[in-house]
């Protein structure tokens, strides 16, 4: 489910690192784990498309993170 992994990149974007290791051994083991399919190359797969939309997520949380840290920052100085 992609947008799964999308909300795992997006709640967890700040550790990003380690979002992505998780979602490139989690996903395939889930989906091995639950009988969807078994396999290297359906496990390399899996996980390929499990970091690509994760990463999405990621890159959604880290542009809301610059941008809110930048409306709540101007001229250096931090807005009250």
């Amino acid at each position: 489910m992609i947008p799964t992994l999308i909300l795992l990149g997006l709640v967890f974007g700040h550790r990003w690192k380690t979002t992505l290791v998780v979602a490139a051994v989690g996903w395939p083991l889930l989906l091995i784990a639950t009988g969807v399919d078994s396999g290297l190359d359906f496990a390399l797969g899996a996980a390929a498309l499990a970091v690509a939309n994760a990463a999405v997520g990621i890159l959604v949380h880290q542009a809301l993170w610059f941008l809110v840290r930048g409306v709540t920052r101007v001229g250096g100085r931090a807005v009250r």
